[in-house]
């Protein structure tokens, strides 16, 4: 076979992009630092200091503070005045990195990719082998997804994603049994049952240690409409008006089980809520997804192995708006509608009815 030169102007291009691929895996490891050490929001507070001042206030060492700050200048996060070594977070720049930004704070993103590193050999061993990772092996996934799910759903939940679904927030009010499936530490219940007290939530997750830390934080809210269990996905108790699931069924080792017990667990006219990511599963229509990277990384290293390691499906990204459709409908979920929350490119909203939602009816489900 003759070989082919390559085109030496596409060569160098491409290798300044790799050099700049270096660059920024190097950057978010530094803002997982800053984000973990609580650095950001100092930074967003201070005029103006040095790194003495800025370590000081953080009550953290200042040669690792200097360290960092000197990672932050040069990939251009932080502004460095020579004149007097002070360093400076632009607002422009905090409005993605501190916790004022809710949603937007892209830093609470910044500790899965050290998460991803944690598992790099076994995940490479599993390319080789075959199998997976099993969750086992993340110990601090659980803790991460629940500081991601307060960032989003402090601040969206209840005001944005419920009136997706129109008349949910009525229906909630007057008081409806619901379940979250995939639960985890159970912060998405949590926060509904605080602005729903009429409702009667539970939150099912097969992780003890998840279920644990939700009935703790379900008792210091004092909290008698929220109520948490260990247990399969795929068997679901019932029946219940509403069945939400976000951020899970693409993980889960029997996704087509799961969907088909949660729509025997709903009543007759009872809708089902589920969050998931926000793309094709089509490899060509998420060529410039504004995260395309992030989540098919998020896939090898995490979604599709955990799900391989147990025997399951392994859907991966194989997971997206078609292969969803398609799914609900063998469950029997014969009405499906895809939202999507301005500014928020990265997950999508299904809401889904076996019959037709009671809304277009006008109904609010039997007893």
């Amino acid at each position: 076979m003759t070989a082919v030169s390559p085109d030496a102007v596409r060569a160098d291009a491409f290798a300044g992009r790799m050099t700049e691929v270096l660059n920024q895996g190097a950057l978010a490891l530094l803002i997982s630092v800053g984000h973990q050490t609580g650095l950001f929001e100092i930074l967003g507070e201070l005029p103006p200091a040095t790194s003495g001042e800025i370590a000081e206030a953080a009550g953290l060492d200042e040669r690792y503070v200097r360290e960092w700050l000197g990672g932050m200048t040069v990939g251009g996060v932080v502004e460095y005045a020579p004149d007097g070594a002070t360093y400076r977070l632009p607002p422009e720049h905090a409005a993605s990195l501190t916790a004022a930004a809710g949603p937007g704070n892209l830093a609470g993103m910044m500790p899965y990719i050290g998460m991803m590193g944690e598992v790099e050999q076994r995940v490479v061993a599993a390319f080789r082998e075959g199998g997976g990772v099993p969750y086992e092996a993340y110990p601090r996934f659980q803790a991460l997804q629940a500081q991601e799910t307060a960032r989003v759903y402090d601040a969206s939940l209840v005001d944005t994603v419920v009136p997706l679904v129109p008349g949910l927030t009525e229906r909630l009010r007057e008081g409806i049994d619901v379940l979250d499936v995939g639960t985890g530490r159970g912060h998405a219940p949590l926060v509904l049952a605080r602005a729903f007290p009429r409702s009667r939530f539970t939150g099912l997750d097969r992780s003890e240690e998840g279920i644990a830390y939700a009935r703790r934080q379900a008792a210091r809210h004092s909290l008698g409409n929220l109520s948490y269990t260990v247990g399969d996905s795929t068997e679901l108790p019932g029946p219940y008006d509403l069945v939400t699931a976000f951020d899970v069924i693409h993980d889960l080792a029997r996704p087509q089980e799961t969907l088909d017990a949660v729509a025997a667990a709903l009543r007759e006219d009872g809708t089902f809520l589920m969050g998931e990511f926000a793309a094709s599963s089509n490899l060509e229509e998420n060529v410039g997804h504004p995260f395309g990277p992030v989540l098919y990384g998020f896939s090898v290293f995490y979604c599709m192995t955990t799900s391989l390691s147990t025997g399951g499906a392994g859907l991966g990204t194989v997971w997206g708006e078609q292969t969803a459709r398609r799914m609900l409908g063998e469950a029997g979920f014969t009405d499906v509608r895809v939202r999507s929350v301005e500014g928020d490119p990265l997950n999508a909203y299904y809401v889904a009815g076996r019959t037709g939602p009671a809304w277009r009816r006008g109904g609010t489900g039997p007893a």
